[in-house]
């Protein structure tokens, strides 16, 4: 018996990285996943690799910044699964739409463009909330649900250079704590995780600023980055499982200790 038995769960951003050690670890534990990413080959390859594992998955390509794709992925999850039980906001986009990036790029508070913290905010907090709202009805009628946003410590922190990404994030743990007071009488449970993990985005921002990548690796007092299957996955399954059964509007730190030593 997997903790996610007869569950269903949606993760966006689930082509790669944490979204995708995520969804992969749901499926070993028994839930039914629908794969979210704006990459259709990605996105696909993730839920076939899940399918040969087998578990059950479906693959949803979803742009998350647009509020119709995310509500025709909730609807896809429905028609398919008859319910949500989970949703798992991971996608966050860089950059700008016409000039994404793969990770932050560095921009002083007054250099910040307008179209990249526009990008960033509707890929992210807009994002998360049109998620929450579309899968909202669904878990009312059905009695409770879990919801898990991603935000992070560089906002808790007001990492410099990154205005847009903090801004962004700190508006999701906001929404989390509002969110989690409304919709807790519906018995929907809402908490965020702020992850410090080694994965592409990082990497891809490890070539971009190594000098400054190196000094926050060197500053985690666990002296590693966490790895998302290893270290991601059990708090996921954890944070979406009957084991929590009362804690929400709650952040959880998944950084190797680097917010407190910050």
């Amino acid at each position: 018996m997997g903790q996610l038995d007869g569950r269903v769960a949606i993760v966006t951003g689930s082509g790669r990285g944490i979204g995708k050690a995520t969804a992969l670890t749901y499926g070993k534990e028994g839930a039914k996943v629908v794969v979210a990413s704006r990459t259709p080959a990605t996105t696909e390859a993730v839920a076939r690799q899940i399918r040969d594992a087998g578990g059950t998955a479906i693959a949803v390509a979803c742009d998350v910044g647009h509020k119709d794709q995310i509500r025709a992925m909730v609807d896809k999850a429905v028609e398919e699964f008859g319910r949500v039980d989970i949703l798992v906001n991971n996608a966050q986009g860089f950059g700008t739409e016409a000039n994404p990036q793969k990770s932050t790029v560095f921009v002083a508070v007054q250099d910040t463009d307008d179209a990249e913290l526009e990008y960033t905010f509707r890929t992210g907090a807009l994002a998360t909330l049109w998620a929450m709202q579309a899968v909202y009805p669904h878990m009312k009628k059905q009695g409770g649900g879990k919801i898990i946003n991603f935000a992070s410590a560089a906002g808790m922190t007001g990492d410099p250079g990154n205005t847009s990404y903090n801004v962004t994030k700190e508006a999701i743990r906001v929404m989390t704590r509002t969110a989690a007071r409304e919709w807790g009488p519906d018995g929907i449970q809402i908490n965020t995780v702020n992850p410090f993990l080694r994965t592409d985005a990082w990497e891809s921002w490890e070539k971009a600023r190594p000098d400054d990548v190196k000094k926050y690796a060197d500053s985690v007092p666990m002296k590693r980055l966490g790895d998302p299957m290893k270290d991601g996955g059990p708090l996921m399954v954890f944070l979406a499982s009957d084991a929590n059964s009362y804690m929400t509007g709650h952040d959880f730190n998944l950084d190797g200790g680097w917010e407190i030593h910050a």
